[in-house]
């Protein structure tokens, strides 16, 4: 996928918040920062939709708009990757991995911005590193798994005492985490609709009345 085997990771963020200049949030699956400083995405999708060429755009340039401080200089910019690992094959050539990076079209060398863009189609399971990484990601069953370090976590997640309590608290904390977005996102509708009040809405979304009063603020912010 990426050719180094050097990397060594300094910082690892799960189901990632991020914003735009606009203060739009979205949730980036896994966000890490390796010792050099490089930025990873990586995203998993089953659906194409959730991995269309404009959203691994809006991912990238989210990137770009988080890791840099006011004032900073644009040569500052850290190298990003962001990697879309999909259920079906998103760019239909039959291949395992497909590298994106921007090039002048009347030279055909690369424009150098470090901004990489990485799909991994995982319906090719064959014997390569990829293919097998790709076979365990799809994998339930630990004994059937290529790479013992994968196998193990499984081991550890589904049989162990502490590793099932771990993943009861991870799934009960996606579920709370999903529910409150959804009331944010009833809330924030009906805040532009501007019919009704913070009263109304909050007894309507299940929040509470400075919850609204909160997010209607950031809305016009």
């Amino acid at each position: 996928m990426i050719k180094r085997s050097d990397l060594k990771v300094a910082q690892v963020h799960v189901q990632h918040e991020v914003k735009n200049l606009q203060g739009r949030s979205a949730r980036l699956d896994i966000l890490a920062v390796d010792a050099n400083s490089r930025v990873y995405n990586i995203e998993i999708q089953r659906s194409d939709k959730g991995a269309g060429v404009k959203r691994a755009r809006y991912n990238s340039s989210l990137i770009d708009a988080n890791v840099t401080e006011p004032g900073e200089k644009y040569e500052n910019l850290c190298e990003s990757y962001v990697i879309f690992i999909t259920e079906n094959d998103i760019m239909k050539a039959g291949l395992p991995i497909y590298h994106i990076d921007r090039i002048v079209k009347e030279t055909g060398e690369l424009f150098g911005d470090e901004s990489h863009i990485i799909y991994v189609n995982s319906q090719i399971k064959d014997e390569s590193a990829l293919g097998k990484l790709m076979h365990d990601f799809s994998c339930t069953d630990a004994d059937d798994m290529k790479y013992k370090i994968l196998a193990d976590r499984v081991r550890y997640f589904k049989e162990d005492e502490k590793g099932v309590a771990t993943m009861c608290k991870a799934m009960e904390d996606m579920r709370n985490e999903a529910v409150k977005e959804e009331r944010v996102e009833v809330a924030r509708q009906l805040l532009e609709l501007g019919k009704l009040s913070y009263e109304e809405i909050a007894k309507i979304a299940k929040m509470t009345t400075d919850e609204v009063k909160a997010l209607d603020e950031k809305v016009l912010a």
